[in-house]
C-alpha cells in the first residue's frame, strides 16, 4: 500500500485589489492572463467579501482573519499580539506535517509570523512602503526579529510612532519581483516529498503605485473608461472623508485625475500578474503543480473615484468585495460560485481540502460544499467599519447605516438591479410586489441579529455605533 502525499498549498495574496480588477471576471480593460489562467483552472467566488475593519488600515484585520479563520469582532491582537488560542493557519498546518514558508507583507506582528512559518525570506513587517526599496527581514529561526530601523510615523495616525523591523533593503528591485523571485528560488531548492504551505503576500497594487515603465505604457489614461458611479465627492460625511487614502487626490475628484489613477492601478496589477505567472511556471516546472491547491485572493478593495471616494474605508462593494479563486485538487475547474463568503472562510476550507481537522477557534465556514455547487454558505452578510458604518446584505438588497457626529444616514440598494450602488431606495415607497419599507425593516432586524451574534456591540467601536444608532 502506497501513501499519498497531501496536497501542497500556495496562497497568492494581493494588496488593495478590487473584486473586478482582473480580466476573467468581466473587466476587459485590464490585462491579467495569469490570474485568468487560475480562474480557468479553478473556481472563482464572485461574492467574496472582507468583513470590514476597526481602523483605517483595513488590511490589518483582513489578514488576521485570513490566518485565524475568525470574524472581525472575534479577533484579538490583529496588529502585534494575536493570542495563542487563535490558532493560525501556518501553525496548524505545521502541526499536521507541513513545511510552511512565507514572503512579503505581514501586517500582524513578528510573533504571529514566527508561529506561522518554519521558513521564509524577504519578510516585510509593515503596511505600506516604497516598492523599489522594501525594508525587509531575512527569516529568523529564533522568531525574535529584534532588528530595528529608526522610529517612523505610522502611516495611519499622526500621533502614533512605531519601529520598523528591517535588516536589509534591496534597492532598485520592485516588491512584486522581489517576493516572486525568492518564492521561485525556494520552489526549485526544496523538492522533497513533505507537503508545503507557501504564502506569497504582495504589496501591490497598494500605493505608491509605481511599476516598470513597460506596464505603465500598456494603459492610456485618456482611453480608460470611468465607472458609472464616479462622482466628484461623497454626498455626505461617512466618518472618514479625510483619512489618508482620501487625501491621495484633491477635492472635488476630476475625470482626468481618476483616469490616471485607474491607468496606474491597472498597470500595477498587470505587472503583479506577470510575477504570479512566473511563480505558477516554477510550480509546474518542479512537478508539483497537479498536487497543489492554489488560492488567489485580495485583502480588500478600493474605490478609486467610485462614489467620490479613493480608499477602502467604506462598505460599498468596490471596497468590501475581493477576488477569491481556488484551483487544484478537489476544486472544480472553470466554475463560478455566487456563494456569500468571507476571506476568513479560507482557513476551514483548506483544512477540509487537505484532510486536517478544523481548529475549534475557527469561526468561518468551509466552502467545500459551495465548490460542489450545493451550499450557499450563508443567506446574509454583516459588514462594519470603525464606529461609523454598519451594513447587512442578502442576495438582492444591501442596507448601509451610518452614524457620524450623532447623525444617522440610511442607504438601501437593490444590488441585483443596481450593482454600482447608485440609487438609494431608503426613501422610496415601493418596488415590485414587496414594499421597500418591509425590506428595510427586515434588514434592520438582520443587522441587530448579526450585532448580537458577532459581539460587535461589546467592542469599543460597536458600542459607540450602537449607542448612537438605537
Amino acid at each position: 500500500m502506497t501513501s499519498v502525499t497531501p496536497p501542497n498549498i500556495l496562497i497568492l495574496f494581493t494588496d488593495d485589489q478590487r473584486f473586478d480588477a482582473l480580466g476573467a471576471l468581466g473587466n476587459p480593460a485590464i490585462h491579467t492572463p495569469n490570474m485568468d489562467r487560475l480562474a480557468a483552472r479553478g473556481t472563482a467566488f464572485t461574492y467574496a467579501h472582507i468583513m470590514g475593519g476597526t481602523s483605517p488600515a483595513v488590511c490589518m484585520p483582513s489578514r488576521a482573519m485570513l490566518h485565524t479563520g475568525r470574524q472581525l469582532f472575534g479577533l484579538q491582537g490583529a496588529g502585534e499580539g494575536i493570542p495563542a488560542d487563535h490558532v493560525l493557519l501556518g501553525e496548524h498546518l505545521q502541526a499536521h506535517g507541513y513545511r510552511t514558508w512565507g514572503t512579503g507583507k505581514w501586517h500582524n506582528g513578528p510573533a504571529a509570523y514566527a508561529r506561522s512559518f518554519s521558513d521564509g525570506a524577504e519578510i516585510f513587517f509593515g503596511g505600506m512602503d516604497d516598492h523599489w526599496n522594501v525594508p525587509a527581514c531575512a527569516f529568523d529561526p529564533t522568531g525574535r526579529y529584534d532588528v530595528r530601523q529608526p522610529l517612523v510615523k505610522d502611516a495611519w495616525s499622526s500621533n502614533v510612532v512605531t519601529y520598523r523591523l528591517c535588516d536589509h533593503i534591496t534597492p532598485g528591485k520592485h516588491s512584486s519581483e522581489l517576493f516572486a523571485e525568492v518564492a521561485i528560488e525556494w520552489l526549485h531548492a526544496n523538492a522533497d516529498e513533505q507537503p508545503f504551505f507557501m504564502y506569497v503576500s504582495f504589496m501591490a497594487p497598494h500605493d505608491p503605485r509605481t511599476m516598470p515603465q513597460e506596464f505603465l505604457e500598456m494603459y492610456d489614461p485618456e482611453e480608460v473608461v470611468l465607472p458609472p458611479n464616479f462622482t466628484g465627492g461623497h454626498p455626505f460625511d461617512n466618518g472618514d472623508l479625510k483619512v489618508r487614502d482620501e487625501l491621495l487626490e484633491e477635492f472635488p475628484r476630476t475625470a482626468p485625475a481618476i483616469r490616471r489613477h485607474l491607468a496606474e492601478y491597472y498597470a500595477m496589477i498587470s505587472h503583479l500578474d506577470a510575477q504570479i505567472g512566473r511563480i505558477l511556471d516554477a510550480l509546474e516546472a518542479t512537478g508539483r503543480g497537479e498536487n497543489t491547491i492554489i488560492v488567489f485572493a485580495g485583502d480588500n478593495g478600493l474605490a478609486l473615484g467610485q462614489h467620490g471616494l479613493m480608499g477602502k474605508q467604506n462598505l460599498y462593494d468596490h471596497s468590501v468585495r475581493v477576488p477569491l479563486i481556488m484551483a487544484g485538487p478537489g476544486v472544480p475547474a472553470g466554475r463560478r460560485s455566487d456563494a456569500l463568503c468571507y476571506l476568513y472562510d479560507i482557513m476551514p476550507t483548506l483544512c477540509d481540502l487537505v484532510g486536517v481537522p478544523i481548529p475549534d477557534s475557527v469561526q468561518g465556514h468551509s466552502l467545500v460544499g459551495a465548490l460542489q455547487g450545493a451550499d450557499p454558505v450563508r443567506e446574509t452578510m454583516y459588514l462594519a467599519y470603525k464606529e461609523y458604518q454598519r451594513a447587512v446584505r442578502d442576495r438582492r438588497y444591501k442596507l448601509i447605516e451610518y452614524v457620524v457626529d450623532g447623525r444617522r444616514t440610511t442607504q438601501l440598494y437593490d444590488i441585483e438591479h443596481d450593482p454600482w450602488e447608485m440609487r438609494n431606495l431608503a426613501d422610496e415607497p415601493a418596488l415590485g410586489p414587496t414594499p421597500l419599507a418591509e425590506h428595510l425593516r427586515r434588514l434592520r432586524r438582520e443587522l441587530v441579529r448579526h450585532r448580537d451574534i458577532t459581539g460587535d456591540h461589546k467592542t469599543p467601536w460597536g458600542a459607540a455605533f450602537w449607542a448612537n444608532y438605537e
